[in-house]
């Protein structure tokens, strides 16, 4: 049984099954359903007093209404209830006796409120889209224009004649109801005609708009008002001239770079250039609105447009790029310092003015060609700048976000973004999204790029307004793109505006795309750009003077031939990345991949250490927590009364709170990561009674820092993207994200290739996200055992033929690698690379090899003062078995390993009393600790230098630490290092509990052969 209709204040459930009932559109139908509920609020109060006057006596109504009721009442859904009076049903006219006339007039109305839902619900459909007036917008729709006007818009379908056409309907009043708006809300006296008219031009001309798919009554109103009564929307001189002036700026910008650089990629706006004034409108709009900061994402086509017209990067630093001029003479910065990147990938930052004469700041991040993949990113930079301004309403900073057509509806990443969109710990408050839909993804026709009506439907998951409009109707381009952001400005939504156009290029300017779409490209060479059209218009209309668009043409040339020889002559300042990067930021200061920074000390004083221990491990009096909980908070207690068995977790919190106490704000993300996928962390807990939540990481007094924890929705490449765009936008932060078990981060590949591991390199972006991914071979199958340490080693930048110069006062490892790769197997250890991550003048992404069985292994504890000051983190960790350590010329083995596998090797060790080993654990893999190592072998004189791990020899580290110990051993003794595992394999792990022992034992087995090989200084490979 269906759930009964949820009433509106002083609203019957008759009138909220008719009139709040949300619309859902079905999009395939050749005619009308006509036994929709109806639109809502509308004929409120009349309804109301139907019901009341049914209820005391059912002759009283009309039988329709006597049927609807009565199917109503017993419980009936409204579309099921709801069998409209004859003359709606397509049947016979009653007879004129048998309707009172008020029954007449009642019938009539509501005829008209059917025929007006159905303009709101359908009238996209009719919708001049297309400036090319071949396609639709819509894929299921064959073309576009209303000389045959559908069923559902056709006012005959709802029983009016076309002498109707001019009977006059009293709109407003009592009879629509306190919650309507729009045209039936205006209390104007109009011929249907007249309303027919105002229905068209609001939804069927060159704007289309969907809205009644949003729940939330509000915020349908208010579209309704937007659009059918276009309430405030009367543009001065000035704001015409102003559009004109942007449209031909995008204009010429793009025809100028043809002429120049006709045949260099730069994924040109032609055929949507109407996009930039339109998004400049949207700037100017959020900023009246109270927004003084805006992060914008967009991928390649386009992008130079946006800098130089939207971010106001001087044009002749653009053109420069164009004949590589920053790569020429002493103005090498960027060349030196990284890698770069293509010109239509980069970022740019400017304050810059508004048309209010009210200042914001624009932020364009870099982006990879894997289309949407900056989305998530550009959402966690917002979300960190609301943090740190203080922006509980989240008005003053937004998030922008441009697409292209074929990538908003066919790439994964934007629905994982948009579903962060609504959840407490990730909005932002609503996103403005910008479609630049050419109707076209590279050479693919919409009709096999996606399977929804429109490349914006995946926007209806989140209740997103959908505002479509012709490319080639700058004042409609306008008007939507400041509906747009009026919208998100107050209701904190998603907001979308596809812009519908065309490409009068190929993919890129030296593609043909004739090949694939001749017919489009015919008529693409015969098409105007929107610019003629416009000045068309202005003309003959009276909007702008010839002068005034020849003063507007003119002055524009000028500043492109300007900035064009200031470009050839050399005569351009063009700073850094690194300097633009620093320039008036928080990140000030900071030292680059070339700059030494200093190393500290991580750990704390002992006082520090005791009462982080008593606001952590403490909660309310009265506060009913899980008995469960009781005893490991007593258990924590006793921690540090002993100085004893501090382990995994409480190692984490401590480095967090130390850390908060230091006015480092601290953010943990990821699935579960609350309580903790392994039952271990506990940051958040819960009254067992009435489910209230106390925190003791927020709690640690007002001079601590805050601390963010949430469990994210399950999503990886989102959420991960997310959270390293809110680590990048302050270094006073450590963000940290943990996949539930660590192989599920491969699904977020995209983030850690194209960004993490690389975006200092190509854009000089540091961060100090921490990736921690649960890795561990305990024999619970393929899928749950690797984080897939290979991919990050192989990834990595530090050089495997050359010893870095490890002088603790020069040495620039760490900053000249592009990230760390640390697997602990001591709490404190982990303690200590957490605060290493902020105690330096320079960031670096961690990724983090985290335990699952160990986080309860009582051989991986630490003691009190391993957390104290003057420790710091180990790199790595020479044998600390009491019982192993023998003088060291009687070691004939070095076992090097990392993380859990260790502890199996001394078990192993311990329980078959093994002698002659010495087992040491690689804290840092990367970058690789080649002094460490040398110290080893230097110390083991007599010993030959093995590398056991548990993962497939294909696998884990040894690919990696290979060479490297070759090239650490070159000068000590000429050794390579052998290998001890498992066998190559393509799956990660056995699903066999059986086989995964034996496994072990065998390779735990050979690790302590200490059979002499033929040849020592040949490498081993162990095989069972």
């Amino acid at each position: 049984r269906a759930p009964a209709a949820r009433s509106a204040p002083g609203v019957s459930a008759a009138g909220a099954a008719l009139g709040f009932k949300t619309f859902q559109q079905k999009r395939h139908m050749s005619h009308p359903t006509l036994n929709e509920s109806f639109v809502s609020g509308v004929s409120g109060d009349y309804v109301d007093g139907l019901y009341e006057g049914w209820k005391r006596d059912p002759s009283s109504v009309h039988k329709s209404w006597q049927v609807f009721f009565q199917n109503l009442d017993s419980g009936a859904s409204p579309n099921q209830a709801n069998t409209l009076p004859p003359v709606l049903n397509g049947g016979l006219e009653p007879a004129v006796s048998q309707i009172s006339a008020k029954d007449r007039a009642a019938t009539d109305y509501m005829k008209l409120v059917l025929l007006v839902r159905s303009y709101q619900v359908r009238g996209h459909y009719l919708a001049h889209l297309d400036p090319l007036e071949i396609n639709s917008a819509n894929i299921h729709m064959k073309g576009e224009g209303d000389v045959h006007v559908p069923a559902f818009l056709n006012h005959r379908t709802y029983g009016f004649t076309d002498e109707d056409l001019n009977k006059t309907f009293e709109l407003g009043g009592a009879a629509v109801g306190a919650a309507s708006a729009g045209i039936l809300a205006t209390g104007q006296a109009l011929t249907l005609g007249q309303i027919l008219d105002t229905l068209k031009t609001a939804y069927c001309r060159t704007i289309g708009v969907e809205f009644t798919h949003i729940s939330d009554q509000v915020q349908q109103n208010w579209i309704r008002n937007k659009f059918e009564v276009r309430e405030g929307y009367n543009l001065s001189k000035e704001e015409v001239l102003n559009m004109f002036d942007r449209l031909v700026f995008a204009t010429n910008f793009e025809s100028f770079l043809a002429t120049k650089y006709g045949v260099t990629k730069r994924f040109g706006l032609e055929g949507i250039e109407a996009f930039i004034p339109g998004m400049k409108s949207c700037i100017d709009t959020a900023v009246e609105g109270g927004c003084s900061h805006i992060t914008i994402g967009m991928p390649h086509r386009g992008r130079l447009n946006v800098l130089a017209n939207v971010m106001r990067k001087p044009l002749e630093e653009i053109l420069y790029e164009f004949i590589e001029g920053p790569l020429q003479g002493d103005k090498a910065s960027d060349a030196v310092l990284g890698s770069g990147d293509v010109k239509y990938h980069l970022g740019y930052s400017i304050d810059r003015p508004t048309t209010s004469g009210k200042p914001v700041h624009l932020s364009l991040v870099p982006n990879p060609s894997h289309l949407e993949a900056s989305n998530p990113i550009v959402l966690g930079k917002t979300r960190a700048k609301q943090h740190f301004m203080g922006d509980t309403s989240r008005r003053k900073a937004m998030s922008l976000l441009l697409h292209g057509d074929a990538a908003f509806a066919g790439q994964g990443v934007v629905y994982e973004t948009l579903e962060l969109s609504n959840i407490k710990g990730y909005t932002t408050g609503g996103t403005i999204h910008m479609v630049v839909n050419n109707q076209i993804g590279f050479t693919t026709d919409p009709r096999f790029a996606r399977s929804s009506p429109y490349c914006t439907d995946v926007a209806k998951t989140v209740g997103a307004p959908i505002f479509h409009v012709n490319a080639d109707d700058l004042m409609a381009v306008i008007f939507v793109c400041k509906t747009a952001a009026e919208f998100r400005m107050k209701f904190g939504k998603d907001v979308v505006i596809d812009i519908v156009g065309y490409r009068r290029y190929g993919h890129n300017e030296v593609d043909e795309p004739a090949f694939t779409q001749p017919l489009m490209y015919q008529k693409i060479a015969a098409q105007e750009s929107a610019l003629k059209k416009f000045q068309k218009e202005a003309l003959e209309t009276g909007l702008l003077t010839q002068e005034e668009i020849d003063n507007v043409m003119n002055t524009s040339a000028e500043i492109f031939e300007t900035a064009f020889a200031k470009a050839r002559s050399g005569d351009v300042y063009v700073p850094d990345s690194e300097q633009r990067r620093k320039s008036g930021s928080s990140w000030a200061g900071f030292k680059h991949m070339r700059e030494f920074s200093e190393i500290r000390s991580t750990g704390i004083s002992p006082e520090l250490f005791a009462a982080l221990g008593e606001k952590l491990y403490s909660y309310p009096d009265g506060f009913n927590l899980h008995k469960g909980l009781v005893r490991v908070m007593k258990a924590k207690a006793k921690m540090f009364e002993t100085g004893q068995g501090f382990d995994w977790a409480t190692a984490e919190a401590l480095a967090w709170a130390s850390l908060m106490k230091e006015g480092v704000h601290i953010r943990l993300s990821g699935q579960d990561v609350e309580r903790g996928t392994f039952s271990h962390r506990h940051c958040v807990l819960h009254d067992q009674e009435d489910e209230s939540k106390y925190v003791p990481l927020q709690n640690l007094g007002e001079e601590a820092a805050p601390f963010s924890v949430h469990n994210s929705n399950l999503s990886e490449y989102g959420v991960l993207g997310f959270e390293l765009g809110y680590s990048m936008e302050s270094p006073q932060c450590l963000v940290m994200w943990e996949a539930q078990f660590g192989d599920f981060a491969n699904t977020a590949q995209v983030i850690i290739d194209q960004f993490l591991c690389s975006s200092e390199q190509k854009w000089l972006r540091q961060s100090a996200l921490v990736m921690l991914l649960p890795h561990g071979y305990e024999g619970q199958g393929p899928e749950h055992s690797s984080c897939r340490v290979e991919r990050f080693l192989q990834l990595s930048d530090d050089d495997p033929e050359i010893i870095p110069n490890m002088d603790e006062h020069s040495r620039l490892q760490l900053q000249q690698c592009n990230w760390q790769i640390v697997n602990c197997t001591t709490p404190a250890n982990y303690f200590h690379v957490l605060r290493r991550q902020i105690m330096r003048d320079f960031r670096k992404p961690l990724i983090m090899i985290s335990p699952k069985s160990l986080l309860r292994h009582p051989g991986c504890v630490s003691k009190a003062e391993d957390f104290h000051t003057g420790m710091r983190f180990r790199r790595l960790i020479s044998e600390r078995e009491p019982d192993a350590i023998f003088p060291p010329e009687q070691i004939k083995r070095v076992i090097f390993c990392t993380g859990k596998v260790y502890f199996d090797l001394v078990k192993y060790r311990k329980d078959n009393d093994k002698k002659g080993v010495a087992i040491v654990t690689m804290e840092q893999i990367c970058p690789f600790p080649f002094d460490r190592v040398q110290t080893m072998a230097q110390r083991y004189p007599n010993a030959e230098v093995v590398w056991v791990q548990e993962e497939p020899q294909n696998m884990g580290c040894w690919s990696y630490v290979e060479q490297r110990f070759a090239t650490a051993l070159k000068s000590i003794n000429g050794q390579r290092a052998a290998y001890i595992g498992r066998n190559p394999a393509a799956s990660p792990a056995t699903g066999n509990g059986t086989i995964h022992q034996a496994e072990l034992d065998q390779f735990l087995h050979a690790s302590f052969d200490l059979a002499p090989a033929p040849d020592r200084m040949a490498p081993i490979r162990w095989r069972y």
